[in-house]
């Protein structure tokens, strides 16, 4: 068959570890046999981001501004041991976190469900979709260590150099500090791009935070969301038989786990980081999960929403075998062709994602998967490969779809 031919690029962001090894993987097995595959290709690989003092990061950021799509491998947020393992000259920040501020986006994560694979909620039967805001509060915070005797004071400086203070507390001994902030137009952006997407896939959508306590902080959210809603979303909604509403992070915590799944749970930026986390692994597991950014003025990032899997990177060195799942990078692939398919008007492009999603899913289902996988699956008739051969068992399926 000829190779499925694209006009616009793809703005593909390389990484790190072993999810490096099975980027190559994907596009050597799946993709470019059958794609004429077009990418603007930036290595933010932690040597690279080194070298170029993060701007590669930046880079591809504004590239997926100019281009529309994006797709992204998993990349190592450096801490102290990584500093001296890769003789870093900074700690450099999480790339997630910068390309999601300047894109202005949010993150959406929902479960790859598989037969075979049982949540361990025995009620969920639908995926649960976070949506998680992905700017401020922790992820942008300024901390100090504050030692006895100290007096920690809030302080804003107006436009007009008048201030306004507010006490935090007098420190009789050690302790420590922390600042958090958000934007009203980054809250407002995350408001729409939820609504949107909600819309698009005809689900409802929940918003939780805790404003009963967090009265200014929390309630704005509350707030803002419901303001944007009523005035510009609530006649969509109706007409499209869906719903918004609000409710207290602790008792969205109780309705999630008593639901059947099959709508959007929206979170502040932490809540959402830990909120995804526990649905992917209460789903089966993490390398089970799609993650898009989704910006308000229609830019898609996708990505894998787990780790660089360093401890099978170090096994690969050595020569081991390893069997690593790469579901989530093979649908970050895979949603990010769509998504230029749908751009552009290509529908071969579309119905390739289609075939090579159904293809993954038809190999866990036939019984060939990972380790990850294997220890979860109740199937009968089952066997653990090592990561290229379920590539591979892959690609058997996915020629017999094309076919």
């Amino acid at each position: 068959m000829a190779k499925i031919r694209m006009t616009t690029p793809l703005v593909e962001m390389d990484g790190d570890e072993m999810t490096r090894i099975i980027w190559k993987m994907i596009k050597d097995i799946l993709i470019t046999p059958y794609v004429d595959l077009k990418t603007e290709y930036y290595d933010l690989g932690l040597e690279n981001r080194n070298a170029t003092d993060d701007q590669v990061t930046v880079a591809s950021a504004e590239a997926t501004k100019k281009y529309g799509v994006a797709v992204k491998c998993a990349t190592i947020t450096p801490n102290a041991a990584r500093m001296t393992e890769y003789n870093l000259k900074e700690m450099w920040k999480s790339p997630n976190g910068t390309i999601r501020a300047i894109l202005d986006g949010t993150v959406f994560r929902s479960p790859i469900t598989v037969k075979g694979i049982t949540p361990y909620i025995p009620t969920w039967k639908k995926p649960i979709t976070i949506a998680r805001h992905a700017y401020g509060d922790v992820y942008k915070n300024t901390e100090m260590i504050v030692e006895a005797g100290s007096k920690a004071e809030l302080l804003v400086t107006k436009a007009d150099g008048t201030t306004e203070t507010a006490l935090i507390h007098d420190f009789k001994g050690n302790g420590i500090i922390q600042g958090m902030h958000n934007l009203d137009a980054s809250i407002s952006s995350f408001a729409r791009a939820c609504f949107n997407y909600a819309l698009d896939l005809k689900q409802d959508i929940w918003f939780a935070t805790k404003d009963t306590i967090s009265k200014k902080y929390d309630h704005t959210f509350k707030d803002i969301f419901q303001e944007i809603f009523d005035s510009e979303y609530k006649e969509k909604f109706e007409q499209a038989g869906i719903e918004y509403f609000y409710t207290l992070i602790d008792d969205a915590v109780a309705r999630v786990v008593r639901s059947e799944g099959g709508y959007i749970w929206a979170c502040k930026n932490y809540d959402g980081d830990v909120m995804s986390d526990m649905i992917a692994t209460a789903f089966g597991s993490l390398a089970m999960m799609t993650s898009v950014l989704v910006s308000p003025d229609g830019i898609y990032e996708y990505e894998a929403a787990h780790g660089t899997v360093q401890r099978h990177y170090y096994k690969h060195l050595k020569g081991e075998e390893t069997s690593t799942n790469s579901v989530a990078t093979l649908f970050a692939w895979t949603g990010a062709l769509r998504k230029r398919g749908e751009l552009d008007g290509i529908a071969e492009l579309c119905d390739f994602a289609d075939k090579l999603e159904k293809a993954a899913v038809k190999t866990i289902e036939d019984g060939i998967m990972t380790g990850d996988l294997y220890l979860l699956s109740t199937l009968e008739n089952k066997q653990k490969v090592n990561t290229e051969q379920f590539l591979l068992a892959v690609n058997e399926n996915l020629r017999a779809s094309l076919v």
